[in-house]
C-alpha cells in the first residue's frame, strides 16, 4: 500500500542524477596524494573500512571540497 497517493496506487518515482559539474572531479590532481594514502590504506587492511582509512577518505573529500 501506498500513502500519500490518490486512490492508494503506486507512484514511479526516477532518479535523476546531478546537474553536470556539481560533483568536483581533481582533473588536476591536487589531491592525488591522499588518494593514494587511502588505496594503500585499503589494500593493507584488505578491503576492511578501517577506522585510518576512513580519516584518509574524509581528508580526500575536504580537500575536493576546498578547491
Amino acid at each position: 500500500m501506498s500513502f500519500g497517493a490518490p486512490g492508494g496506487g503506486s507512484v514511479n518515482y526516477k532518479p535523476s542524477p546531478p546537474e553536470r559539474g556539481s560533483f568536483p572531479l581533481d582533473h588536476e590532481g591536487e589531491c592525488k596524494h591522499i588518494i593514494s594514502g587511502y588505496l594503500k590504506c585499503i589494500k593493507m587492511n584488505r578491503g576492511t573500512n578501517d577506522e585510518a582509512c576512513r580519516k584518509l577518505a574524509k581528508e580526500y573529500l575536504s580537500c575536493r571540497m576546498d578547491k
